[in-house]
């Protein structure tokens, strides 16, 4: 049974399900539909979209002519089942996945999670507000221009779009069934991440499932990410300051910008709807669409219907065009190791959308139409609040089969940004050690005087590609001297006895071990790494001195920390000249 709730997608009973008055974005299934009773996935509830079957349950891809009621689960559908986690309802789209907006289903649009008056994105519209608004744990969507990643950056979460074939796609409805993918939103990389390897594998009943080889490393800490040129924001300020903030984040977690050409993405994107690609679409629904024509709303109606027009060698024209452009756009991975661009470059209302439909609909998609077409895989993390409230979102693209390397930089990403958990305004939890990727060992270092940041041996650190993991003071066990003989002079810590110590300030430092031993080669006499107790009772590798060095030594035990000894002797520097 389905339950009938504020703004719901379908009632009880299928008469209700096609034509109810409610607006829509989930449909829930009373009991929920329930998965094994142990798993990766066992307690989780989600969502699925409605164009992905479910046992018993009416599909209806948004247009009630169409709905039938299938006797098995999608692929995916069962996979999840089996992994532990519980179905709890089906979610609005835009009509047969035809849509980057969340206005086009004859069930009412879905409004953003943040400001009903905005767009929710699409076409997964419903399984983005579910999952953003914590009704869900997760959900599944589906992607073929962008589906998967728009409504995500909309509304504060995450949404992973796999590489092509990863996730089964039988059981779904298609809308281009050769770039198809099934997505997955969720409040955190981690839980995404966890579904991503519950949900895939090999099928080979869908004519399109291949095996891939998955990247299982991280990107490197020193990484390069591409950037386009000029990026467009049609008038959006705010989302554009917004990206300039994320390419900084970006360039802190330790990436470098390249700019690419763009040309190459921007035509394939444009190939799309432009070309006789198009026919894909109207291929997917041909049966249905010849016959009820009047029953798709427009304008889903008249994109299907263009499709009618090219003949066969049109459409092997377009696909051909399609690979040239894909040998241009792989040039970029020499010089990148991911791609970085705004998951939706503008926020539009829901009337503004509507009053222009196709070409608003079209800028929503301007930095995710090409990613299926050019058989890339992408993830769509939260980066920030606007100063209007709205979210905005970046994607990281990768080549096929960096699914999990993405993810990795992402879950990064999205913790250095801070971002609350969708809607819900509760913080975000610890991150996860995410599945098929192995770490690389690292190390952890704490740094007391020239190599703290903005300091003079700063670069020590960066160019070994360490990242600052924590601000902190040691436990109140040591003391901090200016040491003699050396302009400028070096600090020397030293732990002492009892209760006359104090807690000295220090930053601690990640770094790959691999780059460990060239750091410490470079540190000398009387200044060496020990072992140092912090202020939460942990303990790293930091910088300590002999004691025999502190001789003649200025102790500057009172200030604190080193910052606020340098500070102080410009500070009489200055007062002196």
């Amino acid at each position: 049974m389905m339950v009938h709730e504020e703004a719901s997608l379908r009632g009880g009973s299928q008469e209700q399900a096609m034509g109810g008055a409610a607006q829509a974005w989930i449909a829930r299934l009373d009991p929920p539909l329930a998965g094994a009773p142990a798993g990766p996935l066992a307690g989780l509830r989600f969502a699925a979209k409605d164009n992905i079957d479910a046992a018993g349950v009416p599909t209806t891809a948004a247009c009630p002519a169409f709905a039938y009621t299938p006797a098995g689960h999608a692929h995916v559908v069962q996979r999840l089942l089996d992994a532990g986690a519980s179905l709890a309802g089906k979610t609005n789209l835009d009509q047969f996945a035809c849509g980057l907006n969340g206005t086009r289903s004859p069930y009412g649009a879905v409004p953003n999670s943040f400001d009903a008056r905005y767009v929710s994105g699409g076409s997964s519209s419903g399984s983005a507000y579910v999952v953003a608004t914590g009704q869900v744990d997760f959900a599944l969507g589906t992607d073929t221009a962008g589906s998967g990643r728009v409504p995500a950056g909309l509304n504060n979460i995450v949404g992973i779009k796999p590489s092509r074939g990863l996730i089964s796609a039988r059981g779904v409805v298609p809308a281009a069934q050769s770039v198809d993918c099934v997505s997955i939103f969720a409040r955190t990389v981690g839980l995404a991440a966890r579904v991503l390897q519950a949900a895939m594998g090999f099928d080979a009943e869908d004519p399109y499932s291949r095996e891939l080889k998955l990247a299982t490393e991280p990107l490197p800490a020193r990484f390069r990410f591409g950037l386009p040129s000029a990026p467009r924001f049609f008038g959006d300020a705010l989302s554009a300051a917004a990206f300039e903030d994320a390419v900084l984040q970006m360039q802190a977690l330790g990436g470098t910008p390249v700019a690419i050409d763009y040309a190459p993405l921007a035509e394939a994107a444009a190939l799309l709807y432009d070309s006789a690609l198009v026919a894909e679409r109207y291929a997917a629904v041909r049966a249905f669409f010849d016959a009820h024509e009047s029953e798709v709303i427009e304008p889903v109606r008249g994109i299907l219907a263009a499709g009618r027009r090219y003949s066969a060698a049109d459409f092997v024209d377009a696909r051909t065009k399609l690979h040239a452009l894909g040998q241009r756009a792989a040039a970029m991975w020499r010089d990148i190791d991911v791609l970085l661009v705004p998951t939706a470059p503008i926020h539009y209302t829901t009337d503004a959308m509507q009053a222009a439909p196709v070409a608003l609909n079209r800028n929503l998609g301007e930095y995710t139409n090409f990613v299926n077409l050019l058989d890339y895989a992408a993830i769509s993390v939260p980066s920030s609040l606007r100063e209007d409230g709205l979210p905005f979102g970046i994607t990281l693209i990768g080549r096929s089969g960096s699914d999990f390397q993405l993810a990795e930089l992402g879950q990064r990403f999205h913790h250095a940004a801070g971002q609350t958990l969708g809607a819900t305004g509760a913080p975000l939890p610890a991150p996860e050690a995410l599945p098929l990727i192995a770490a690389e060992p690292m190390v952890k270092l704490a740094v007391v005087g020239a190599h703290l940041s903005g300091m003079p041996l700063n670069g020590q650190l960066t160019e070994r590609g360490a990242t600052l993991v924590a601000q902190t003071t040691t436990a109140p066990h040591y003391r901090l001297y200016a040491l003699p003989g050396t302009v400028p002079s070096k600090p020397g810590l030293v732990r002492v006895a009892g209760t006359e110590g104090a807690a000295i300030a220090v930053e601690v430092w990640q770094m790959p071990l691999a780059h460990y031993g060239s750091f410490v080669s470079l540190i000398p006499a009387p200044l060496g790494i020990g072992t140092l107790v912090l202020a939460d009772g942990s303990s790293v590798q930091g910088f300590l001195c002999e004691g025999l060095a502190l001789e003649g030594a200025e102790e500057i035990t009172h200030l604190g920390g080193w910052r606020r000894y340098i500070e102080s002797r410009k500070a009489t520097t200055r007062s002196v000249s």
